[in-house]
């Protein structure tokens, strides 16, 4: 119920702002300026989710700027990108900012924004504990990413008898930071781990996911995305995730809506919309007057569950009608 209370006194609040806004004589002149450095490229599917939550919330009263830093693609542009962000920031001067991911705080912010600037700065979609940057600050607030790990293994566990689970993710600083997550809460999970493996290539990836076939009985895929392919060149997930589900032939799990739709069996997957909204809403309240160490910093709590059917049929699941109460359907994409 308080969740419940939080999303609605929220949209309430959105909604009052955006009809009384344009009324101030400031807002004549011109909108407030949202500036969102994201972490990674454009394209990525949870940089889109967390864009669509910011421009619902945004949009009808903030005139935004994305700026992608890239960096699942290329990590060691990634400073480069970030002084690129900076300038941006200097010549732009926007009322606020939306910092998105771990790259985008410890390349970007932490150098140029945190305790150095007025303007309020919120983040999202971060895994480190915040303790980890600094925050909060006293121009810093925002909203953690939590993985639904331990859900998604229970979900795939009333799917099918799996007593086994084991973890694959592209070597990069968020398999850190994921890696800490499973630690911290691995004793609390229906089946035991038996390890968390970091490819650095997709050949690699293949092997790892092999070999693991004998060792486990659910495979947990964390992002993939970027990992290189045989010629040097990242990949996309779309490139990779298929492979690695035909190839470990068993059921997989994870915590992303892309990665269902691209054949991963099941997933309780956290939402970037609610990374996005949260972070604007915050900024929006910053940006109107509440100092910004009256905004807490708070998590994500939404989950859905998401089965892929394709999946499920190819390897000859079929589960009770009461799992599927309350769980959305999809098929692999072509």
């Amino acid at each position: 119920m308080g969740n419940e209370k939080q999303v609605k006194s929220t949209a309430v609040f959105i909604v009052l702002f955006c009809l009384l806004y344009p009324l101030n004589g400031m807002a004549a002149e011109r909108r407030l300026r949202v500036l969102v450095v994201m972490s990674y490229e454009q394209g990525y599917p949870w940089v889109q989710a967390i864009k669509k939550g910011i421009d619902q919330t945004l949009s009808s009263c903030c005139e935004i700027r994305y700026f992608y830093m890239d960096t699942k693609k290329n990590l060691a542009a990634g400073k480069q990108k970030a002084e690129e962000a900076y300038t941006l920031f200097l010549q732009w001067q926007p009322d606020g900012v939306i910092a998105a991911d771990d790259n985008a705080q410890s390349m970007f912010v932490l150098p140029y924004l945190y305790q150095k600037v007025e303007t309020p700065v919120m983040f999202c979609g971060v895994n480190a504990e915040p303790e980890q940057y600094g925050y909060p600050g006293t121009n810093i607030s925002g909203i953690l990413e939590r993985l639904h790990i331990r859900e998604s293994i229970a979900f795939a566990r009333q799917l099918a008898p799996v007593k086994s689970v084991c973890f694959i993710m592209k070597e990069s600083p968020v398999a850190e930071l994921v890696s800490n997550q499973i630690n911290q809460e691995k004793d609390s999970y229906v089946v035991p781990s038996r390890g968390i493996f970091r490819p650095r290539t997709f050949v690699e990836a293949i092997s790892m996911a092999e070999q693991l076939r004998e060792d486990c009985d659910l495979l947990f895929i964390e992002t993939l995305e970027g990992i290189p392919g045989a010629d040097g060149q990242p990949l996309t997930s779309k490139d990779v995730i298929p492979a690695i589900v035909q190839t470990f032939n068993k059921p997989t799990t994870g915590t992303d809506v892309h990665s269902v739709d691209y054949g991963v069996l099941c997933s309780v997957v956290k939402s970037g919309e609610e990374q996005g909204e949260t972070a604007a809403t915050m900024l929006l309240k910053a940006m109107t007057g509440t100092p910004v160490q009256d905004i807490p910093i708070t998590k994500n709590f939404r989950g859905k569950r998401l089965l892929n059917i394709t999946t499920m049929k190819a390897l000859g699941i079929k589960p009770r009608p009461m799992i599927l109460r309350g769980t959305q359907l999809v098929k692999t994409e072509e």
